[in-house]
């Protein structure tokens, strides 16, 4: 064994490793970067104006959920809204109480793809 050959590999080893660091470095920022422009495109940006008809959501700690009872609460009015993203919700009752604004979800009646069916009445053929 060479010690001298030996020690210079090593030492030319971690010189290639401190040239590339900055290059890692840089692809990994970059790759944040993406990720973070990602995830902020698939936020869904909700605006809630007063008088919208919203779902609550129901966050009680359930020790044994229930598989068919949904999530979402009945639907409330928004009687005000503040700029700290609080919103004031009415209930059917006239009960008004506040809540973060990322519990709650638009409440539409009849949905995006609703369509009208009429009914037709049949008289036998006599």
């Amino acid at each position: 064994m060479d010690w001298e050959d030996a020690s210079k590999l090593k030492v030319n080893q971690l010189h290639e490793l401190d040239e590339f660091r900055p290059k890692a470095y840089k692809s990994s920022v970059l790759y944040k970067e993406k990720m973070k422009r990602w995830h902020y495109a698939k936020i869904l940006k909700r605006e809630f104006y007063v008088g919208d008809d919203v779902l609550l959501f129901n966050s009680r700690l359930k020790l044994f959920a229930e598989k068919l009872r949904s999530k979402w609460s009945v639907s409330f009015m928004i009687s005000n809204v503040y700029p700290s993203g609080a919103i004031e919700l009415e209930d059917h009752a006239k009960k008004k109480f506040v809540v973060n604004g990322q519990l709650l979800k638009h409440y539409y009646v009849g949905g995006p793809g609703e369509t009208k069916v009429e009914l037709l009445c049949c008289k036998d053929p006599e």
